[in-house]
This record gives C-alpha cells, sequence and structure tokens, in this order.
C-alpha cells in the first residue's frame, strides 16, 4: 500500500472540523483541569484535548516539558471532562509512554519530520497501535520528507494517518512566526487528498491576533480542522505565551468560523470561466518573465565585458521602493509583492552569473 491508497474512514468518527485544543506545555495539574473545565463550559464543539509533556526547545536550558507526570493529568482530563486526549512524541521512549497512558492521538512535532532517523525510530515504536498519529510539517519547506515521514509510519502498518500544518521556518522577517508557505501543503492536499490535513494557526502566527484569520484561510481551502493553544492564564503560560488563548476567546473564534462547500456543482460554468481567465493572464506572465529574463542576459552580456559585479545593491534598492509603491497603488499587499520581486531578482542573478562562467 501507498499513500495515495490510504482512506480516511478512521476520520469520520470526529466531528469536523475538528478541533483540538489545550495548553502548549502541561503545566501541573490544576492548570490542565481548569483549562480543560473551562473549554467544556463554554459548550464549543472541541472533542480533543491537547498539550505538550515533552517539550523540545530550541535552546537549553528552557521549559522542556513536566514529563511523564504530565500524562496521568491527561488521564484525569479524560475522566473527568470526556474529551479524547492528544500529545506530541518525539523518539520511543515518548511513544511507549503515551501509549501506556492511554493517549487516545499521537503527533509528529515539525523537528522530529525533519529527521528520518527520529521518524523511523517513532515508527517502529508504534507499530501495532491504531492510534491516530498526525505528522506536522517539517521545519524547512521540504514536501518530500514530510511525504517520507508519513511513507515510514505506513511501512510499519500504521494506517490512521494525518497531518498538521504548522508552517515553515525562514530568516526573513514577516507577521508570521513560521510562515504558512500555503502552496506546499496544498501540493500535499492535492497529492493526497484523502489524508485528513488540520492547520495549527498558533505556531503559524506566533501571537494570538492572527489565529481567526489563519484558521478560516485554512477552512476555506479544504483542511478538516485545527489545533489551537488554549490556556486558563496565557500571560503566565511557561512556554509560547503570546500565541495561546482563554477556552472563552477560543469558543467566540470557533463560533465564528464558517465551513465552507467543497462542491461547485451548480456554478461550475461561471467557475470555468474565471479559471479559465486566470490561466489566460499565467500564460501572459510567464510570457512577460521569459521577457525580462532575455534582458538580463543583455545585462549580463554587459557587466562581463565591463568586469562588472553581478550584484548592485543600488538597483535592487530601487526596485524594492518601486515595487513597494506599487503595491499600494494597487491595493496588493506588500510582503507578496516583495516575495515576487525577490523570487525574479534572484532570477535575474543566477541568469547574470551563468552568463558570467558560460554555463
Amino acid at each position: 500500500m501507498d499513500l495515495k491508497e490510504l482512506k480516511s474512514n478512521w476520520f469520520n468518527e470526529f466531528s469536523q472540523p475538528l478541533m483540538i485544543a489545550g495548553p502548549c506545555s502541561a503545566e501541573s495539574e490544576s492548570q490542565m483541569l481548569e483549562t480543560a473545565r473551562r473549554i467544556k463550559e463554554t459548550h464549543a464543539e472541541v472533542p480533543v484535548f491537547r498539550a505538550g509533556i515533552w517539550k523540545p526547545r530550541t535552546k537549553p536550558n528552557g521549559f522542556e516539558g513536566v514529563g511523564v507526570i504530565g500524562l496521568n493529568w491527561l488521564k484525569k482530563v479524560k475522566e473527568e471532562y470526556g474529551f479524547k486526549t492528544a500529545t506530541e512524541v518525539a523518539n520511543a521512549h515518548h511513544v511507549f509512554a503515551a501509549l501506556e497512558a492511554d493517549v487516545d492521538i499521537l503527533w509528529i512535532g515539525a523537528r522530529s519530520t525533519v529527521n528520518p532517523f527520529t521518524i523511523q525510530e517513532i515508527a517502529m515504536a508504534l507499530k501495532g497501535t491504531d492510534k491516530p498519529v498526525f505528522v506536522k510539517n517539517p521545519v524547512n519547506p521540504d514536501l518530500a520528507l514530510w511525504n517520507g515521514a508519513l511513507e515510514r509510519l505506513l511501512g510499519q502498518d500504521i494506517k490512521k494517518l494525518g497531518v498538521i500544518h504548522r508552517g515553515f521556518s525562514t530568516y526573513q522577517k514577516t507577521k508570521y512566526r513560521n510562515n504558512p508557505n500555503w502552496q506546499i501543503a496544498l501540493d500535499f492536499k492535492s497529492q493526497f487528498p484523502d489524508i485528513p490535513m488540520l492547520i495549527d494557526p498558533s505556531h503559524i502566527c506566533g501571537n494570538r491576533t492572527g489565529l481567526a484569520d489563519v484558521t478560516q484561510e485554512a477552512l476555506n481551502v479544504g483542511y478538516q480542522g485545527a489545533m489551537i493553544e488554549t490556556h486558563s492564564n496565557p500571560d503566565e503560560a511557561w512556554s509560547d505565551a503570546a500565541q495561546q488563548i482563554t477556552p472563552e476567546v477560543l469558543a467566540t473564534l470557533i463560533s465564528n468560523l464558517k465551513v465552507r462547500n467543497t462542491d461547485v456543482a451548480g456554478f461550475e460554468k461561471d467557475m470555468g470561466r474565471h479559471r479559465t481567465l486566470i490561466s489566460d493572464l499565467d500564460f501572459q506572465l510567464i510570457e512577460l518573465l521569459s521577457q525580462r529574463m532575455k534582458i538580463s542576459e543583455k545585462i549580463g552580456k554587459l557587466k562581463k565585458e565591463n568586469d562588472i559585479a553581478i550584484f548592485q545593491p543600488e538597483r535592487w534598492k530601487v526596485i524594492r521602493e518601486y515595487a513597494e509603491q506599487k503595491a499600494v497603488e494597487t491595493g496588493m499587499s506588500k510582503e507578496f509583492i516583495e516575495k515576487l520581486f525577490k523570487a525574479i531578482h534572484e532570477e535575474s542573478i543566477e541568469v547574470q552569473n551563468n552568463i558570467m562562467i558560460d554555463r
């Protein structure tokens, strides 16, 4: 069996969109129970309570989770409030402990997904379980690594698989903690439409203000749910305080979400017309870019003949300023226009570099 043959029948046991909520980190029994109680009292559609028991941190000496004792607190949440429970596992020890504690759903974090050795260890430890396992995208934008992690799990006969889109690390400063790079996630969804995909707006945003918008964007393109970090007292959280919300705010967020109909029956004609127009414009864009790169070739030859360096910082500054001005004039996102022009500029440099070294 390969990933394309996987069926998501198991996912039907959950209300959809599936909402998973709870604190970034389990800190104490009282914190866990209070958060669970308040989520339950809001009557929000949240069937699964999450908490980080082990927390991989970027730097040493930070809070790295309470460890196995936190699994007992998850058990109490399940017993007292009826939630299914979920936690992250990052090695075989975590897997065995979580399975012994009868945690209902496991997920594999972005730092683990990037390492095939770690994934193989986790997959072998999970062999024989029928627990659902979600895999977060790797920290770097590499679709093959994401696919490979799922293939390793499937190779150990783990078939209740799903994925979580939590964004990708980038050295560029943007409004996101982790850039969504929606196209990578949508490429995955296009390849494997039967594998459930959730959004993790908490890690994408890194703050509270963008959570609702990112979650709605995901539902707009057919995601099946979200994992949202929720804490009884977010400002005092021991990890990632800025991106956690209270149970009451969570309930409001969920109530305002709109699930879009994915069936285009009834307006195929209009949809087809608009898509045809987009295809035509896309073709024109490619033609224009081709012409631009031919001019870059001519510039590259001039620079080579006159022994001039390829990269001209002042010219790049002018291009950026002009692009930002046009973005404002046209009402487009400055971030998008800058990203687009940066990609064009990088390709132009590559074209000129090829001229310089006669490739």
